[in-house]
């Protein structure tokens, strides 16, 4: 893989705010190819479309504020890929305005690797380069990382790993939802559907996520907990599986329709590890006009696609992480970080070990939604209604709530 790649590439664009000074930077390359098979509504939302406001520039330099960190001291967040929406339509945002609150002077960058560890690895050396104070890692490719981690600690740089694990060095610590959790969730309701369907042998296509990674293992773990019971029961067959790399889309849409395949169009139910995924099944069976035919549960983040999906009936579920929470952890952290003080104890509730340490972990809650309480991610400020029913209108849901 090409590592010439650099943060200064011609490429880029570049958004300055006014209290924190954001750089949001991002490569183009992979535009255009990366969801050429995607089919059905999928709305890519680049981190280049959203900057703060005020970007008159003023107000930063000299100032001094409550939160740690001082002027002239530089954040620089790595998103993993263009692929899973999440990061750069919303989790980038939301550190960006946690950390204006916590710390704000301090000058946020924020970097997309498009799903290339070594691209990452060049974006950590070029952040250091350019004297970054923390680095918040959302890693490319957890077993890839270590290199990216001993740079950072070689530097004396603290690393703060953001919702993906990163295997193989040290970090001060990690703000994860609760993996184990979701992936117990995602079993429970994928079995509360099987349990309403007749018969026995049901076949059940598993779609997971990046292999290797700590999130995926313990998403498996706790779905296994439920199906496993099915599988020896007799209740159910799994016909298909497979982890799909980097958790992208293309793949899991490829993987999927081989699947429809081999089973010539006969499955009872698909599990797929997350909403992108959920997604390029949908994408999947709309080939073979069996959207809303088959069901597609479990799913995690509660993307307003998936969301979007559930109220047109193509998408059972999907696990809602209030992703406000995790950025802003991921905040408060790098304050204390800035502020040369330790992680806030009050936050820490367990660790990870990541097979060089124990790291410190803050690991937060999370909630089924379908249909029924859809209101839950709305209530939270996530989305709304309008969002949610965008070419969905004619639904009885969106008919009742756009009222």
């Amino acid at each position: 893989m090409d590592r010439s790649n650099s943060a200064h590439a011609g490429s880029e664009t570049c958004a300055l705010g006014s209290r924190v000074r954001s750089r949001r930077c991002h490569s183009h390359s992979n535009e255009g190819h990366s969801m050429k098979k995607f089919t059905p509504l999928i709305v890519g939302i680049s981190a280049l479309t959203i900057a703060l406001a005020g970007c008159s520039g003023g107000g930063s330099a000299g100032a001094s504020g409550d939160g740690g960190g001082g002027d002239g001291e530089k954040v620089f967040m790595m998103l993993p890929n263009s692929t899973t929406t999440r990061f750069e339509a919303r989790d980038a945002p939301y550190f960006e305005e946690a950390l204006a609150t916590e710390a704000p002077d301090a000058e946020l960058t924020v970097l997309n690797a498009e799903g290339d560890p070594d691209k990452q690895q060049q974006q950590v050396e070029d952040a250091i380069t350019q004297g970054a104070s923390v680095i918040v890692l959302v890693s490319a490719d957890a077993n890839l990382a270590a290199g990216s981690l001993t740079l950072a600690e070689q530097a004396g740089i603290p690393v703060v790993l953001y919702d993906h694990d990163a295997i193989g060095g040290p970090a001060e610590a990690q703000v994860v939802f609760d993996s184990l959790a979701v992936g117990q969730e995602q079993g429970e309701r994928a079995a509360e559907l099987i349990e309403g369907m007749e018969g026995d042998g049901l076949k059940v296509a598993r779609i997971m996520g990046n292999p290797g990674e700590y999130g995926t293992e313990q998403y498996t773990k706790g779905q296994d907990e439920h199906l496993s019971p099915l599988v020896d029961s007799g209740k159910i067959e799994v016909v298909c599986e497979q982890n799909i790399t980097n958790w992208d889309p293309v793949e899991g849409q490829a993987f999927m329709e081989d699947c429809l395949a081999q089973q010539s169009n006969d499955l009872d139910l698909i599990v797929a590890m997350n909403d992108g995924l959920a997604g390029a099944s949908i994408a999947a069976l709309t080939t073979q006009s069996l959207e809303g035919k088959i069901p597609v549960t479990a799913g995690q983040d509660a993307t307003v696609e998936s969301l979007n999906y559930i109220v047109q009936g193509f998408q059972d579920s999907t696990v809602f992480k209030d992703l406000r929470l995790e950025a802003e952890a991921a905040a408060k952290i790098t304050a204390a970080l800035l502020a040369g003080d330790a992680v806030p104890e009050d936050l820490v509730n367990g660790e990870v070990d990541n097979e060089f340490a124990k790291i410190p972990a803050v690991f937060l809650p999370v909630e089924n939604v379908t249909i029924d309480n859809i209101q839950d991610v709305v209530d939270a400020g996530v989305w709304t209604w309008d969002q949610i029913c965008q070419g969905a209108e004619d639904t009885d849901i969106c008919k009742e709530q756009l009222q």
